[in-house]
């Protein structure tokens, strides 16, 4: 089955009957409102009435358990149908037509907090020759840096694709100035698996540091979440060895390789000093 930003852009896939759909399918209900409360407790705010910014809010599902909590929202789609929706269904947050790629349009320091369910996938696809997914990826993330008060937090909910998309998406969140990282709620389970990027806009002035939460459904001592290296150090931590764990290409691998060929009758330069040394790189 397709996914559905490999389908159309967002503004056309939910459009006419299919919002209509996705406001009024049970399943679809369901899965928002458990997704959204699991969103608004890694979001841990500190109060009630505070202002929340819904990004891809679409029906309304997601701001319906924001304001049964307690707080305030705004929410902002790219999908004209699917705020029609949420107008229909008289919605207590403001909502307003908005291309997150394109940057938030909020003043500084305006929201206590922020959530997304199931939208930031859409950035990591062009949709034509001029959309640039690393773009607009670092053109949202700023924006929402910059929307934040200080210390607040972010927690966006999405379906990656691959590893390189979450790299992608994680790397240009940290390159805007957050912090955080990528928490993975019952990371063995293929059904039941989910990913939220939970984001820190600094640290607010005599408040505790801030805390990775920890995932649910993971086994006792694992971690639930996922480092991003850079590719310099992946590829150390990543070196290959042989079944008796010399690393290949050391000195000690070299030695042992030509002592084999030696053994099987082939001819082998003598070892010397420069046995398994690296060679400069050439002009």
């Amino acid at each position: 089955m397709s996914r559905p930003e490999h389908v159309a852009p967002p503004e056309m896939f939910y459009a006419g009957e299919e919002a209509k759909k996705y406001a009024t399918n049970s399943r679809m209900r369901e899965i928002q409102t458990t997704l959204t409360e699991r969103a608004l407790e890694l979001l841990a705010l500190p109060q009630e009435n505070s202002l929340v910014l819904d990004i891809g809010c679409g029906s309304g599902l997601s701001g319906e358990c924001i304001t049964e909590a307690g707080h305030c929202w705004i929410g902002c789609d790219i999908s004209q149908d699917m705020l029609a929706v949420a107008k229909d269904m008289e919605v207590e947050g403001d909502i307003m037509v908005n291309d997150m790629g394109q940057g938030l349009p909020f003043r500084p320091a305006c929201f206590d907090g922020a959530i997304s369910i199931s939208a930031i996938q859409w950035l990591c696809n062009a949709e034509g020759s001029l959309s640039n997914p690393y773009r607009r990826l670092l053109t949202f993330f700023t924006s929402l840096h910059h929307s934040l008060i200080r210390g607040g937090r972010a927690v966006l909910q999405w379906y990656p694709e691959n590893t390189q998309q979450m790299e992608l998406v994680t790397t240009c969140a940290m390159r805007c100035g957050f912090g955080g990282g990528l928490l993975v709620d019952y990371p063995h389970s293929t059904r039941a698996k989910k990913y939220f990027l939970v984001l820190f806009a600094g640290q607010r002035e005599g408040a505790q540091p801030h805390q990775m939460p920890k995932a649910m459904g993971q086994e006792g001592g694992e971690k639930g979440t996922v480092d991003f290296a850079s590719k310099r150090n992946r590829d150390k931590r990543g070196a290959r060895s042989d079944s008796r764990g010399v690393q290949k290409h050391s000195k000690e691998w070299v030695k042992n390789k030509k002592q084999r060929q030696r053994a099987q009758g082939k001819e082998v330069p003598e070892d010397s000093k420069y046995t398994g040394r690296k060679r400069r790189p050439k002009f």
